[in-house]
């Protein structure tokens, strides 16, 4: 096996948040090309298309190519560009067909040093490969599902045919220039005989592997109604499972919606958390709002577990990448004197 065994993200060379919060540019924007996804997973709230109707501000279509434009213009509007701009939040990415172009202008625009995405792959095919390589992605990270087609049906609902999935992949790595290609399973649901098989399979077509654990991460939405366990033994990279009482996202990134609505999460499936519009608001007027401030202020006050939304985030247990609790008392009052200026 080449690819080095590691998680989507870098848990140890980060950048210690109490040192430059409160930030003038954010480090992350997560815009969503599609908030609407061709795979059915049991454990995201975007699969189920019924529920999906009843939330206001589900686009449940693809981003207007002219609202990202805008954005983009509006991004190169700081001070420097982000380190990273994150090309997916609820959907499947691929299922606009103006993704390719979408990279191709940011990379163009120079807004951020790095432009990724999260797919599930199932679209990509030789053409693809090249086009959307060809724009200068900088990492695509591929969820994978399975290590069989009935593996797939069963998890996703989705028929798939499996060899020529791989090989599609395996196309991608070997066209893939200066791109990083990164492939992750759950493994909860395997068989160690299946793990040692995702290993085999992938191990040779990516620059990293890794296999994480199952975690509920979408505020408000029961994993046990759809007959998913969540893992109580480990975080979702394999780290200690502990809760921490302030959110660190809210101080480096925010989220735009497929409909321009911008919100405070990358999580927020529902549209509970919005912070502004991108289609009326700057983009730059959104990070530096009043509305993102709140909520800021609120964690700091260490008051995020009575929040109706963010009180019972999986996120803050499994899956966080930063802590700066201790340092809470101490933000509070540079965001204040920021205020106060």
């Amino acid at each position: 096996m080449k690819a080095k065994i590691k998680p989507r993200i870098d848990l140890k060379n980060r950048t210690k948040l109490e040192t430059v919060i409160p930030l003038s540019v954010p480090f992350i924007i997560f815009i969503d090309p599609s908030d609407v996804c061709n795979f059915r997973c049991k454990f995201c709230p975007t699969a189920d298309r019924e529920l999906m109707k009843l939330i206001p501000g589900r686009n449940y279509g693809i981003m207007d190519f002219n609202l990202y434009t805008k954005i983009i213009d509006d991004i190169c509007e700081f001070e420097r560009p982000l380190k990273v701009l994150r090309l997916y939040k609820d959907g499947e990415p691929f299922v606009h067909p103006r993704f390719a172009e979408m990279v191709k202008y940011a990379k163009e625009r120079r807004c951020a040093e790095r432009v990724d995405t999260t797919t599930n792959a199932s679209l990509l095919s030789p053409k693809k490969n090249i086009e959307i390589i060809e724009t200068g992605i900088d990492r695509i990270n591929i969820s994978i599902y399975g290590v069989r087609s009935e593996q797939y049906l069963e998890f996703s609902k989705y028929r798939i045919n499996y060899p020529t999935f791989i090989e599609v992949i395996r196309h991608l790595y070997e066209n893939r220039r200066g791109c990083e290609i990164i492939i992750k399973i759950n493994g909860d649901s395997l068989t160690e005989e299946d793990k040692v098989k995702f290993y085999e399979i992938f191990g040779d077509m990516a620059d990293g592997v890794y296999i994480e654990h199952t975690m509920s991460c979408w505020p408000e939405f029961d994993l046990e109604q759809k007959k998913v366990e969540v893992n109580q033994e480990f975080g979702i990279y394999g780290q200690a499972i502990k809760e921490v009482g302030v959110c660190p996202y809210i101080f480096y990134s925010f989220s735009i919606n497929s409909n321009g609505w911008a919100s405070a999460c990358f999580l927020d499936w529902e549209r509970k958390l919005i912070i502004g519009d991108a289609n009326k608001d700057s983009v730059k007027d959104i990070w530096r709002g009043i509305q993102l401030r709140a909520y800021q202020e609120m964690m700091l006050r260490r008051e995020r577990k009575q929040h109706p939304v963010c009180g019972d985030c999986g996120q803050m247990t499994h899956g966080h990448p930063d802590d700066i609790d201790v340092h809470a008392q101490e933000l509070r009052g540079k965001l204040n004197r920021l205020k106060n200026e």
